[in-house]
């Protein structure tokens, strides 16, 4: 343990690192610590000199995030998540201005985490518990406030619901994959690249074999390629470079926008079946736990609008 703690990086630069990231400023970084622009430079200089590398490129009044540092920001991002949602698990059962929200893990680390900082800026007086599980939890019977749920409406008669987004699903890679493979000029000559598959443990997913389908390709054998059971891990393994997969549009939009993944063909399948936030009809919701629900669904519509727009 005590080899550990040398060569783990401090824990506060860690957190440094993560807003200077999220922010892709080193002075908006120091406005949200409270610190001097000077001292989130030095934290993010010694960061670099134990990591051995350097974690942003330095340009005239901008800052960006190298390869190495958009995979560590990845990483510090969602292991300070977790640390942050066990000390707020600890510190926060039982109040009143707490909410929780059980999920997918990838729903938390793609959708929600990415997010959070918007949360609670606009409702900071709620402390939210992001819950997750392999298998979807039963929110009445543990008194969770709030889940998300994939399907339709009428298979949670026992649940009202609001639409978060609708199930759309594209195949993404990373752009070092496409530059060493080649992009496919079609749906079928995707059969010929790597493909990476979700095999999901709990819950119903689409596969490739349908999404094959869905392009009018009902012959085709999807290859099988690398096959994993945790879909936070698919999406880094494309990261990675390691072959194509199948993008959930709400959960990969934003890396899609951001360069970290791209869209390599341009079909699309629409499922009919959406993501919702579900609540067990006849409860009372209190008022933290309706700004909460609004929220989610208010992020839905402007995510839904973000990508009709681009």
């Amino acid at each position: 343990m005590d080899n550990l703690r040398h060569l783990l990086p401090s824990a506060g630069n860690l957190v440094v690192f993560e807003v200077a990231g999220r922010k892709l400023s080193f002075t908006k970084a120091a406005l949200e610590l409270g610190m001097t622009q000077a001292a989130v430079s030095y934290a993010i200089r010694s960061l670099e000199s134990q990591l051995g590398t350097a974690l942003f490129h330095r340009a005239h009044r901008a800052v960006s995030l190298t390869e190495a540092g958009r995979r560590f920001h990845s990483d510090v991002t969602l292991g300070l998540s977790h640390i942050r949602k066990s000390a707020e698990d600890i510190r926060g059962r039982g109040k009143a201005n707490t909410v929780t929200l059980a999920g997918s893990t990838a729903f938390a680390s793609l959708w929600m985490l990415p997010r959070l900082h918007r949360l609670r800026d606009e409702l900071p007086d709620i402390d939210l518990r992001i819950q997750t599980a392999d298998r979807d939890l039963d929110i009445r019977n543990e008194n969770i406030e709030l889940g998300v749920r994939a399907g339709r409406p009428e298979d949670w008669p026992d649940y009202d619901s609001a639409l978060i987004a609708p199930e759309v699903i594209v195949a993404v890679a990373s752009a070092a994959y496409l530059e060493k493979h080649g992009t496919p000029e079609s749906v079928a000559h995707l059969t010929q690249h790597k493909l990476i598959h979700l095999e999901e443990p709990f819950r119903r997913a689409c596969d490739w074999q349908q999404w094959f389908k869905s392009a009018g390709l009902d012959a085709v054998v999807a290859n099988r390629g690398l096959a994993i059971n945790d879909y936070v891990l698919v999406i880094q393994a494309v990261m990675e470079g390691q072959g194509v997969a199948l993008g959930w549009q709400h959960l990969t939009e934003r890396l899609v926008r951001s360069g970290l993944l791209k869209k390599v063909t341009s079909h699309r399948l629409t499922t009919g079946a959406a993501y919702h936030v579900i609540w067990p009809k006849g409860r009372t919701l209190s008022s933290q736990t309706e700004l909460v629900l609004n929220w989610l669904a208010k992020e839905g519509r402007d995510s839904a609008d973000e990508e009709a727009g681009s």
